[in-house]
């Protein structure tokens, strides 16, 4: 069986095919988990196709646009407490669904940023959106939300000092995955 896979060329799409087979086969039999799930990647995969190519597209222009050494000296290794509040603003001032932190993340550490802010980054993206808070705030009330920020907010920032440690002295680096490139 592997050497069909192989031969055919399915070897890395393997899990997709069966995925796609498991949804059309739901579709034909009416198999309603098959068909929930069938909904909810055709939900997830729009709202994809919507919003990541204009995110790859801003990103490319922060990549021309906005030298090294300007990321370097407010959020990079050097940047101290001053590049921690700069790096919270940036992931509060965005919006979008998390996986469009990750190209961004990758961007911020190709020019310089430090490896703690980038992980700050990550985590108050995760949490701290505007619009996310202004929903929370709605729903859960303002004293929710402050108290929520407070307690998030330093182990975000504990987490990317630790990290920042952990990496110190050894060789960082956030690889491309073989499949593709930004």
């Amino acid at each position: 069986m592997r050497k069909l896979i192989q031969k055919i060329g399915l070897g890395e799409y393997l899990l997709v095919v069966m995925f796609g087979l498991v949804l059309l086969i739901s579709r034909f039999t009416g198999w309603s988990l098959g068909l929930g799930a069938g909904k909810n990647f055709w939900s997830f995969f729009s709202e994809m196709i919507a919003f990541l190519p204009l995110m790859f597209i801003l990103i490319g222009l922060v990549d021309v646009w906005v030298p090294n050494n300007k990321i370097e000296k407010h959020i990079g290794p050097g940047s101290g407490i001053m590049g921690t509040f700069w790096i919270v603003l940036l992931a509060m001032l965005q919006a979008g669904p998390l996986y469009g932190a990750f190209p961004v993340a990758y961007l911020l550490s190709k020019k310089g940023c430090s490896i703690k802010n980038v992980f700050i980054y990550l985590g108050a993206f995760s949490t701290l959106k505007i619009p996310m808070l202004a929903f929370e705030i709605g729903f859960l009330g303002f004293k929710f939300s402050l108290l929520r920020t407070l307690f998030t907010l330093p182990v975000f920032i504990g987490i990317g000092y630790i990290m920042e440690w952990y990496f110190k002295d050894r060789e960082f680096t956030i690889d491309l995955p073989a499949y593709g490139k930004l």
